[in-house]
């Protein structure tokens, strides 16, 4: 778009925009996606910090025979710092904040009838920015166990390398979400 100008360029990029959109929108409405919005606080040792993520959750894939699906699950999540004066100036601190992704399966049963239906479990790896007292590598762990409703979800998540580094404090959350399908 050299040479075009600026109201010209801004122009030609709605509309490339506007017609990418209306030319997936069949697509995602066949989908069955998740989107869900979610923030809570962490605790690393007993120090509080904000986190949130955003996480989409696809279309169930059943397990064999069995009364239980898995479902493709990815997330991208922010970790506040915390200012812990203990661990200045030592290797892994405690002051900046994380971002991380991750990729893994979200694990539910079948039986919609059952009171145990809105129960999740989901496992991920994932990748962070930084390295903290919490999270001391670059590749992470995240595990959640949760209760999943119509647009409310409710869980506890762990992130840790899984003891394979020291120090491999963690971080174990508690999240609220909003969901959507789209």
């Amino acid at each position: 778009m050299q040479g075009l100008p600026t109201v010209q360029a801004t122009s030609l990029l709605r509309r490339l925009a506007v017609a990418g959109v209306l030319l997936t929108a069949p697509a995602l409405s066949q989908a069955t996606t998740r989107l869900e919005v979610q923030a809570g606080r962490s605790y690393m040792d007993a120090h509080g910090s904000n986190v949130g993520f955003v996480e989409a959750v696809f279309a169930p894939h059943a397990i064999g025979d069995s009364r239980f699906t898995w479902s493709p699950d990815i997330s991208a999540g922010w970790i506040a710092g915390r200012d812990l004066a203990q661990f200045r100036g030592m290797r892994y601190g405690t002051g900046p904040s994380v971002a991380l992704v991750a990729a893994g399966a979200r694990l539910r049963t079948t039986d919609t009838r059952a009171w145990y239906h809105p129960v999740f479990f989901s496992f991920q790896v994932a990748g962070t920015n930084h390295t903290t007292q919490a999270l001391s590598t670059h590749y992470q762990f995240v595990s959640t166990l949760g209760v999943q409703f119509d647009h409310l979800s409710l869980g506890i998540r762990h992130v840790s390398n899984g003891s394979t580094h020291e120090p491999n404090r963690g971080e174990t959350m508690a999240v609220v979400g909003l969901g959507f399908e789209i």
